[in-house]
């Protein structure tokens, strides 16, 4: 109450999350960063004029700007013709039916934990667990990696509950157990997960504002990246350099590797989370801080010391030891990833609803019910988007009820199998990667040639032009 500043009148229009921008020089159309980096170009090269640079540098950078808007404003026609319209009045009658899919949800008891699951999962923890340390003392080592690397995949699902309050519901219990798990246990921070998680949820695929979608240049899923983005959460400037345009039109094919070995950029992330003031300004949560960097410090005494230095005889042993038990763990970052990666990152603009924005933004994983333990439930991810902390137990039932909802409302309701949704993703990356190429080309071609000038065409003839390119240049 003692932040309350007033009450909302209906109908409501979402507030848009702010979008940090470069500073403009006055009376000058280049962000501030980008020109900086031409005026060092111009100081370079002594036999041009400074205009001709100055003409040329803005010629790339509008070329650039163009090509973007031109895809940007295709996935936003895209979008707007696959779902219901955007109009406040059809998104409105949307958040009231969603409403009442709530109020449903929560009469029916889908918010009720259901405890029993839990007893069922620390039995196979255990198991793994178990199995893990048996072969350890066998000395079949890198057997043990592969159980050990099975156990870091399940447990985190219970890591994700806690993080969501959506085991106990109390925030002392929850986290407790969340630090346990993932810092303890797996050596990964609790509150950096949660810090970047619930901004994911808020702003699902919003390339300037969801971390998990800002990987430039290993990855790119959107072309609003060409250009340079200033990520609102991490207040760092993604840079759209040589090494992007390299690197990205080959992200489906370094993907499956990469994600093999993404464990290694989770340890850097959990640190530099709790190094940073965001870990440390969190008012009556400061002791959540001490007590991730007392369970960090606990996992890498076990298994840094005690396991890989005074377990494991050789160098070599423990290499492979470390490759295997955080490769087999690839599996749940290609889950994380594949919900999003391959849906829209398109914004269709403030009045459309939250509902209809997290089901065109995520996907759902179809298997069957005795597989949910691999997938931790967390395949229900459009279903979780739309109720965070319901339990993830009771996902697949709420996902009857769901289905209905997008029946009643028109709202395509995006759900593969493993292998299909895979496929989704991997022909996402390589769309965005083929924008790149052809990014490249035209670049190329104008700094050859210096016949094109991208920023007097209207769009219908640059995207011409884009295909025309395309389509010769290969030959």
């Amino acid at each position: 109450r003692a932040y309350r500043i007033g009450r909302i009148a209906q109908p409501w229009r979402n507030l848009e999350p702010p979008i940090r921008r470069a500073a403009i020089r006055q009376h000058d159309d280049i962000p501030y960063d980008e020109k900086s980096q031409g005026d060092i170009i111009l100081d370079e090269t002594a036999h041009q004029s400074t205009q001709q640079k100055a003409d040329a540098f803005r010629a790339e950078y509008s070329s650039r700007m163009a090509f973007t808007s031109a895809m940007e404003q295709k996935e936003i026609a895209e979008g707007l013709a696959s779902m219901p319209s955007v109009d406040e009045n059809t998104q409105l009658a949307i958040a009231m039916d969603f409403r009442a899919l709530h109020e449903r949800v929560k009469n029916e008891g889908y918010y009720d934990c259901p405890y029993i699951e839990y007893g069922k999962e620390m039995i196979r923890y255990s198991l793994l667990f178990g199995t893990f340390i048996y072969f350890l003392r066998a000395e079949w080592y890198l057997t043990s990696a592969c159980f050990l690397g099975m156990f870091w995949q399940q447990i985190m699902f219970t890591a994700h509950d806690a993080g969501h309050r959506g085991i106990t519901g109390n925030f002392i219990a929850d986290t407790l157990i969340g630090a346990f798990i993932a810092d303890f246990c797996c050596g990964l921070s609790i509150g950096w997960w949660k810090s970047s998680h619930n901004v994911h949820h808020l702003i699902t695929n919003m390339p300037e504002h969801d971390p998990d979608l800002q990987n430039v240049p290993l990855f790119a899923t959107s072309p609003t990246y060409f250009r340079s983005v200033l990520s609102t959460f991490y207040n760092f400037t993604f840079i759209w350099d040589a090494a992007a345009d390299f690197l990205v039109p080959y992200q489906k094919y370094t993907y499956y590797p990469v994600m093999a070995i993404a464990r290694f950029n989770l340890y850097l992330l959990s640190w530099l989370h709790l190094m940073s003031p965001r870990a440390a300004n969190l008012g009556s949560a400061w002791w959540t801080r001490p007590v991730e960097i007392l369970f960090m410090a606990g996992y890498w005494a076990v298994f840094g010391y005690g396991l890989l230095w005074c377990t494991l005889p050789t160098w070599p042993i423990r290499v492979a030891f470390v490759l295997i038990s955080h490769c087999i763990t690839m599996l749940l970052h290609v889950q994380i990833t594949l919900s999003h990666w391959g849906m829209p990152t398109a914004d269709l603009g403030p009045t459309e609803s939250f509902p209809q924005r997290q089901l065109r933004t995520t996907m759902d994983v179809d298997c069957p019910q005795w597989l949910d333990f691999l997938h931790g439930g967390l395949q229900f991810q459009a279903i979780h988007h739309l109720f965070p902390r319901v339990p993830r137990h009771n996902l697949r039932r709420l996902q009857v009820l769901v289905r209905e909802f997008c029946d009643k409302t028109a709202i395509k309701y995006e759900c593969y199998g493993f292998v299909e949704g895979n496929k989704v993703v991997l022909s996402r990356l390589e769309e965005v990667g083929e924008m790149v190429k052809t990014l490249v080309k035209c670049q190329k071609f104008m700094a050859e040639t210096g016949e094109v000038d991208f920023i007097d065409l209207p769009l219908s003839s640059f995207l011409m032009l884009v295909l025309l390119f395309s389509c010769l240049l290969p030959f």
